[in-house]
């Protein structure tokens, strides 16, 4: 087999330790090992949303990495300033600490953010990350033009990603794939929507020439696939297009029954933008009435985003039930995994447009595994997953009652030692491996037809599954 290589597009890559690194990381190491040689262009940002160097030792040795920094004061005070607030959060009081949070909701203050917002979303186009297109363009073109390579591969997000892939490509004539985590540039995020129509249109334009000119567009699922279609129909078509879940790299886990004291739930990552409501409220109802099993729950979060739970935990009287722990590495959360009975995933806040679909990434690092699930969602792409591999602990978003009796079942398994029959189907799961995917994305970069075309109108699932995700 000739040894291929593929200049790789991704603002975020590790040290950064968020969410997004997580998907490109897998295929990347998948690719090395079908050898495949890579170079990655990389945004060098003014601080790291997660900063996790343990995640540089994954990074296959015989990559070269070239970091890019794009000028832009107006984030680098941002950034000093989110900084100085941090800091004087964590050396205050309890009661100081609520003053200036109450400081910061003012309602001169909330407008005023709304303006700067609204200057942001005028302004930075496609993206917040605007400043980093013409330098990383500059270096990727370069590369090109040294050593060129067989492809392009562009992360998204940010969209800007793809704007440096499609100048590049442009410029040299190299193709390029378009691999959407998330689906911008259709108002789900809130810049997105703060655009007045004039600022829409031009970004559409963009995305328009970026989908005309790649070699293949990739996307999680056939519902966000449909969307783009609808909303780009002269720029996308179905022959382009790949479907590629988001997954997990190795083997699904065995699962064993923990030896512990109380039965352990995990949540781990973001929290801002899922919804957590009805999940303490039917923790409050199981409370009130199976107060034996919440006496032997301990839910236990982990990331960012989780002052305002905290106060929300206080408020309802669970700091008993939930614990509140700060952000750690991956590989501390690798460890807390097994160590738990069961891992919880949250559905997005409904306010969010399109917010039914996207699965949450961390969702498939729970099928690798091996442990019950819990599901507190709406009817979405993650509860369409949930129901595909076999979960049995799904409650609806809006239905406390449901959530109360999802842990009660599964603290009295824990308490019988009959946790695994809420294991998910292996076999399902195995289907989500990068291993498994990533023939699926040689054939993207390839040029190749894809092996499961996008379709018109609703997406087709199984009928089990169908009954259950679509009204």
């Amino acid at each position: 087999m000739d040894s291929k290589s593929v200049l790789m597009i991704a603002y975020y890559f590790p040290p950064e330790g968020n969410a997004a690194v997580y998907r490109p990381m897998r295929f990347l190491r998948e690719l090395v090992k079908k050898r495949w040689s890579a170079t990655v262009i990389s945004c060098q940002p003014y601080q790291y949303e997660r900063y996790d160097p343990q995640l540089l030792t994954e990074v296959p040795s015989c990559t070269r990495i070239v970091r890019v920094k794009g000028p832009d004061p107006w984030r680098a005070f941002q950034t000093w300033r989110g900084v100085r607030i941090e800091n004087k959060l964590a050396t205050s009081s309890a009661e100081e600490v609520r003053q200036v949070i109450a400081g910061q909701y003012a309602p001169w203050r909330s407008r005023l953010r709304d303006l700067v917002g609204l200057a942001e979303a005028c302004i930075y186009r496609p993206d917040m990350f605007m400043l980093w297109i013409k330098p990383a363009a500059r270096e990727a073109i370069t590369i090109c033009q040294r050593n060129r390579p067989n492809v392009i591969w562009a992360t998204i997000g940010p969209l800007s990603a793809g704007v440096v892939a499609y100048r590049t490509s442009v410029a040299t004539e190299v193709p390029y794939v378009l691999d959407f985590r998330d689906p911008w540039g259709l108002e789900y995020y809130a810049e997105e929507v703060r655009r007045p129509t004039w600022a829409r249109q031009i970004d559409n334009r963009i995305i328009s020439r970026m989908f005309e000119h790649a070699q293949a567009v990739v996307f999680m699922f056939e519902s966000i696939a449909e969307r783009y279609m609808e909303a780009f129909p002269a720029a996308l078509s179905t022959n382009k297009i790949h479907i590629i879940p988001n997954g997990f790299e190795g083997e699904v886990e065995s699962f064993s029954h923990m030896p512990s004291g109380s039965c352990t739930v995990l949540y781990a990552g973001t929290l801002h933008t899922y919804r957590y409501d009805s999940l303490l409220q039917g923790l409050v109802q199981l409370k009130r009435i199976a107060p034996k099993y919440a006496a032997q729950l301990r839910l236990r979060f982990i990331g960012e985003g989780l002052r305002e739970l905290s106060e929300r935990v206080a408020d309802l009287d669970l700091r008993d039930v939930i614990e509140i722990l700060p952000p750690t590495s991956s590989v501390e959360v690798r460890r807390l995994q097994q160590e738990a009975h069961a891992l919880l995933i949250l559905g997005r806040t409904s306010g969010r447009k399109g917010h039914n679909l996207v699965a949450g990434a961390k969702l498939f690092g729970y099928l690798q595994a091996g442990r019950p699930i819990i599901g507190v969602v709406p009817r979405d792409e993650t509860r369409r997953i949930l129901v595909q591999i076999g979960s049995q602990l799904i409650a609806d978003a809006d239905a406390p009652e449901e959530v109360a009796t999802v842990f009660g079942e599964l603290v009295k398994a824990w308490s019988n030692k009959t946790l695994e029959r809420f294991v998910p189907s292996r076999i399902a799961c195995e289907a989500y491996s990068s291993g498994h995917q990533v023939s699926d994305l040689i054939a993207a970069l390839d040029g190749k037809s894809p092996n499961k075309a996008a379709t018109a109108g609703k997406p087709t699932f199984p009928p089990r599954v169908q009954s259950e995700v679509i009204p």
